[in-house]
């Protein structure tokens, strides 16, 4: 019964395919309609990737923090570095420039040096007013701007680190936003079409350059160049795609049905996206061109095969009735563990990864269907290939290939072995000096002007990331208390003294310039008052800005003063290097704010994102092990031979072990980019084994259970079209390395580097494998009849197709 699934159940399909083109070609055409209208529903993510499930105790804590103080990525920083800012044309170009912006109804609240306030006692009122620290009537004059420079860097140490840097004298505007447009395309319109115009504007107008950051406009840039990139990924992939076809196949025909299959192919993976509603992130935007590289060998196997046996016979009905019925079961089985390799991200409890899966994967057997439709019915309408067409089949440059694996197996065998062992050796020592990476702004694109504005300000101000420490004091009012003050402003020492962190700000910074306002702006009495002093200073301070839009700094504490905030921000630093700052950050706040009077919790979208990474990492190698139980049960069904899976392994599992090897020796992390190209690369790379395994019991069976014979055989057959198609994904997966995403360039090129190892250690290894186990091998029970021939018998029947 599984014999006649296998050629019985082929050669109905083929009639089917044959005898019903114009239909199948029409349901493809409405399929295809149907899916690019559903691009309309397609929509590029606003936030960033979480990579922690919704469950997880982190986001749950960051989901807290968000109740009680809301959005805290909604900040955006232009800064300024330089000597003419204070003089009257320089400072009425940014005054002008900070009022427009004011004037939009995304912007909250700005605060800049132009509208600066500064607190004042009023003795008659007990309270404390803000009031204008430059009149603006009197920025043309040139002494009082350079006056009003010098009051702000001496005596008001509540605006360092927040609008200047003392130190460079470099000054900055904060630009907060609505927080209810941060995670929207408002945002992104804001930024776009009135941000960057109005800075671009003033940079002509003053000649000075203006430095902007933030995370707002930070993820809207990053987004840009994602959707940039689509189109230059599908052209790139679409060219290198075609330009090697050619080489191969010399035949323009060939080369146009392959690019109209494997384009028809990414735009079905467009419309998926849509009719799914999932979102374009960094991973799903390489899916259109990772189907082009993925959709090529599958042609090329198709193609192949149909020239192959007009060579042979002559007889177009009868071709292609066989490229269904021998090729068919080969390259469903071979992009089924292609699709294996991607859908096991599934199982990672990560949004991202899962979404990423599915379209992967289902798109990946779509593309075997369409191949295995289209190309057959379009081929049936045209001529037969000329001779011209067929000359590539005889190419001296292939069979000097494969005649070098042949006897490179052959006479070296002790010398394959032995670079195996040395290679798996210096792979296991690269693999130990390997490091994570939790980096927000690692994989972002390192020639831009917004990444080089991110260094300016980790330089000037040290980092853009927010970290947030929310405090829970358990009572009412309990933030305000003296006691509690003390606390935060112990905890805020230590940040200071941690240098990849910023100076922090919270309600204690208030307090002090509180206590400052009081003695007359003396700069020498900013620092918590007294227990005397408390409560004259704090009933000053109640008072001083109540329901004041300008009083930025309430969102510190909550609206019942029980919890409350401490913010900094923080470098670009590494997973390692941030666990031993938290493990510093918990052994005083531990100290300071005991458990059992109060709730800290460290939060903030960098921290998140870290320990979002290292969660997935683990996750990820939970999925790759997956991937190798997955598709070894499933080689298991096919051959029924636990030896032979356990031959097929080794081969496979060997370029992932070096290719991670690499990594550590290169210095590329282990981040969500990288992790992914073991899982991809596994899922591909088990192709080229199934085909050779399947030639090679095929061989067997036709040589009287001859080892030696059938593994040279099995080689000569099968080892052209593991160099086209290794050849073809080499340089397909090479497309992404053009990108200026870091992660894009490392999965790229580690997947590309993978499988040319995978393609060499398929072609000597497995070889030199099966050859020095003969002895335990060559018998027939190790090749139990298998639920599903892969490959055809030559010598059986073949019906031809009344097309």
């Amino acid at each position: 019964m599984a014999k006649w699934f296998s050629v019985g159940f082929w050669e109905s399909i083929a009639r089917i395919i044959l005898r019903n083109r114009i239909t199948i070609l029409s349901i493809v055409f409405l399929l295809t309609v149907f899916l690019a209208l559903q691009w309309k529903h397609m929509r590029f993510t606003y936030t960033e990737a979480n990579l922690l499930p919704d469950h997880h105790e982190v986001n749950e804590q960051y989901n807290q923090f968000l109740d009680k103080f809301g959005e805290e990525g909604n900040l955006i920083i232009i800064g300024v570095q330089d000597s003419t800012f204070f003089t009257p044309k320089q400072f009425t170009a940014w005054k002008n420039l900070m009022t427009n912006l004011k004037k939009s109804k995304e912007v909250d609240l700005i605060i800049s040096v132009d509208d600066l306030k500064k607190l004042n006692k009023n003795e008659s009122l007990e309270t404390f007013e803000l009031v204008d620290f430059i009149d603006s009537t009197k920025i043309n004059n040139a002494k009082y701007l350079l006056e009003k420079r010098e009051e702000l860097f001496e005596r008001l140490p509540f605006y360092e680190h927040l609008l200047f840097s003392k130190k460079t004298g470099t000054l900055r505007a904060a630009i907060y936003l609505d927080k209810e447009i941060v995670n929207t395309s408002v945002r992104r319109d804001f930024v776009v079409e009135n941000l960057i115009p109005k800075i671009e504007a003033f940079e002509k107008e003053t000649n000075i350059d203006l430095k902007v950051s933030g995370m707002p406009y930070i993820r809207t840039l990053n987004s840009q160049n994602i959707v940039d990139e689509i189109g230059i990924f599908i052209g790139a992939a679409l060219l290198v795609t075609s330009l090697i076809f050619f080489f191969f196949f010399r035949s323009f025909r060939a080369t146009f049905i392959s690019m109209c299959v494997v384009i028809i192919g990414v735009m079905w993976a467009f419309g998926t996206l849509g009719l799914l509603g999932f979102e374009i992130t960094v991973l799903t935007a390489i899916i259109p061109p990772l189907i082009i590289v993925i959709g090529i060998p599958n042609c090329i196997f198709l193609i192949n095969k149909y020239q192959q046996e007009v060579k042979k016979h002559g007889n177009q009905a009868k071709s292609l009735q066989r490229v269904i019925s021998k090729v068919g079961n080969a390259t469903l089985m071979t992009n089924l563990t292609t699709a294996a390799g991607f859908a096991t991200f599934i199982v990672t409890d990560s949004e991202l990864l899962t979404e990423f899966g599915i379209i992967a994967s289902i798109n990946i057997v779509l593309l075997f269907i369409l191949c295995l439709l289209v190309i057959p019915i379009i081929y049936s309408f045209m001529p037969l290939p000329k001779d011209k067409h067929l000359e590539h089949l005889n190419k001296t440059y292939t069979k000097t290939f494969v005649n070098w694996t042949e006897k490179t197996v052959k006479n070296r065998s002790i010398s394959i072995y032995i670079t195996a062992i040395v290679l798996l050796v210096l792979s296991i020592v690269g693999i130990y000096q390997m490091k994570i990476s939790g980096s927000l702004i690692e994989d972002m694109p390192k020639k831009t002007g917004f990444f080089k504005d991110i260094l300016f300000f980790e330089e000037e101000f040290d980092g853009v990331m927010p970290l947030e420490i929310m405090i829970d004091t358990k009572r009412k009012k309990g933030v305000m208390k003296l006691s509690t003050l003390r606390k935060m402003e112990e905890v805020q020492e230590i940040i200071s003294e941690i240098p990849e962190l910023s100076q922090p700000m919270s309600i204690v910074n208030v307090v002090k310039y509180s206590k400052q306002a009081y003695y007359n702006g003396n700069p020498d009495y900013y620092e918590l008052p007294t227990a005397q002093e408390q409560g004259f200073i704090l009933s000053y301070a109640k008072n001083a800005t109540q329901n004041s839009k300008e009083n930025f700094m309430k969102s510190y504490v909550d609206s019942t003063g029980q919890y409350a905030r401490i913010t900094t921000f923080m470098k670009d630093i590494g997973t390692e290097k941030m666990e031993k700052i938290e493990e510093k950050l918990w052994d005083k706040i531990n100290k300071v704010f005991p458990p059992d009077r109060y709730t800290v919790t460290l939060t903030g979208k960098a921290l998140v994102f870290q320990k979002g990474t290292n969660y997935l990492v683990t996750n990820l190698v939970l999925s790759l092990l997956f991937a190798i139980v997955l598709i070894s049960l499933f080689m298991a069904y096919l051959f029924r031979s636990f030896k032979m899976v356990l031959i097929s392994l080794i081969p496979n599992l060997l370029p992932l072990i070096i290719t991670a090897g690499l990594m550590g020796y290169l210095g590329v992390p282990i981040k969500p980019s990288t992790i992914l190209v073991f899982s991809i690369a596994f899922g591909i790379s088990v192709d080229d084994t199934i085909h050779f395994l399947a030639k090679y019991r095929q061989e067997l069976q036709a040589n009287n259970w001859k080892i030696r014979k059938s593994v040279f055989n099995a080689l000569r057959e099968t080892g052209v079209s593991m160099f086209y198609t290794s050849i073809v994904l080499f340089f397909g997966f090479s497309v992404f390395m053009i990108s200026s995403f870091g992660g894009t360039v490392a999965l790229g090129g580690l997947v590309s580097a993978t499988l040319l190892f995978a393609m060499l250690s398929n072609l000597l290894l497995l070889p030199a494998l099966l050859l020095s186990l003969e002895k335990t091998i060559a018998n027939q029970e190790e090749f139990l009849q298998p639920t599903i021939d892969i490959l055809v018998e030559e010598d059986e029947k073949e019906t031809e197709s009344n097309s």
